[in-house]
């Protein structure tokens, strides 16, 4: 029986149904996999830190959060002054990153990844940043000190996006995709659909937990376009900013043309494409009218979305339905079993 010790950094919803889903299969990861874990320290940007090398009240924590206290009453010993120092103080095997992405720069998640490699644990990530601003330089370092660099919750949440390709389609080239990737903007535009304006539909995405304080990440298309960015540097080997994606959101959908839309019996959509091409790649976020006989036409609420196109399948697709913060931390407990080679 092997014991990991977990290091989280950001214990917001994804962070912590990602320590319930480790508390609901703990006999299954015993069982199964010879593996016991213990979280030793715990960092958030609003609700302080904690480090405790004997394990921390997993409990305890997620009360104290949800109930708007501080961690830092769980604390054994001194509070580090910042996130970095926290990194350095905590004693751990794998850091899981899950503080808010930075569309712009990938930081401060790039940094505490490398802190993380450089003191010789593991790094599993949700947050797109690093992958798209720093991949090959967070592998290259990962390699060095004998590590891994994981990251299957960024795009499509638990959905094994990029383990279908690392580990089922040897030899396959990825020539394309195209898909629905956020699944914030097809909740919204089913709900004006029915009637609703923008602001009556983001309300509601607010009410069941799907869209952020400020959604304009979501809106204006920017989550899609880092989604974009990462497959392409990932899966197409095609480094890829977010800012490179002909973007554009769906502020300019009004009632009038999603009325138009299912009167000639199409949806508007907010599509992802991209395509290799002879000089790199073409990609692009842009809404859509689709056609009932389009596989985006069905996807409905929150559910997501991807078909690729290879050299030798010319259409494999990857429907997720509905997803929630569990799904996603499915995505972080299935990296870390990979690192340690599962069965």
């Amino acid at each position: 029986m092997s014991e990991v010790r977990l290091v989280l950094v950001g214990f917001g919803n994804v962070g912590r149904a990602f320590a319930r889903l480790l508390q609901r299969k703990s006999k299954l990861l015993a069982s199964e996999y010879g593996m016991e874990w213990r979280i030793t320290g715990i960092a958030t940007g609003h609700h302080g830190m904690a480090i405790d090398p004997q394990g921390l009240d997993v409990d305890r924590a997620i009360a104290l959060v949800e109930s708007g206290m501080s961690l830092d009453v769980l604390n054994k010993g001194e509070t580090p002054a910042d996130m970095l120092g926290f990194i350095q103080a905590c004693p751990g095997d794998i850091l899981f990153e899950n503080s808010p992405v930075n569309y712009d720069t990938g930081q401060p998640a790039i940094s505490h990844l490398q802190a993380a490699l450089e003191k010789g644990m593991h790094a599993v990530t949700a947050n797109k940043g690093p992958v798209v601003h720093r991949f090959t330089e967070l592998n290259q370092l990962a390699r060095e000190k004998g590590k891994q660099f994981r990251f299957e919750s960024t795009v499509m949440d638990g959905a094994p996006i990029f383990s279908l390709h690392r580990s089922t389609l040897p030899g396959a080239e990825l020539l394309g995709f195209t898909g629905i990737l956020n699944s914030c903007t097809n909740l919204l535009l089913e709900r004006m659909e029915s009637g609703e304006t923008l602001d009556e539909a983001v309300k509601y995405g607010a009410s069941i937990g799907i869209t952020e304080t400020d959604p304009s990440g979501d809106i204006d298309g920017w989550d899609a376009s880092i989604k974009v960015a990462a497959l392409s540097t990932v899966l197409m080997g095609i480094p890829l900013k977010p800012q490179d994606v002909d973007r554009e959101g769906i502020r300019s959908i009004k009632p009038a043309m999603l009325a138009e839309a299912k009167q000639a019996g199409e949806r508007w959509k907010l599509v992802c494409r991209a395509r290799r091409t002879a000089d790199g790649i073409q990609a692009s976020v842009k809404p859509e009218r689709v056609s009932s006989g389009s596989p985006l036409y069905s996807v409905s609420g929150t559910s997501s979305f991807v078909v690729f196109e290879t050299d030798v399948l010319p259409g494999l697709g990857v429907l997720e339905s509905d997803p929630g913060p569990e799904t996603t931390a499915f995505g972080l407990m299935a990296d870390m079993l990979n690192i340690y080679q599962p069965r």
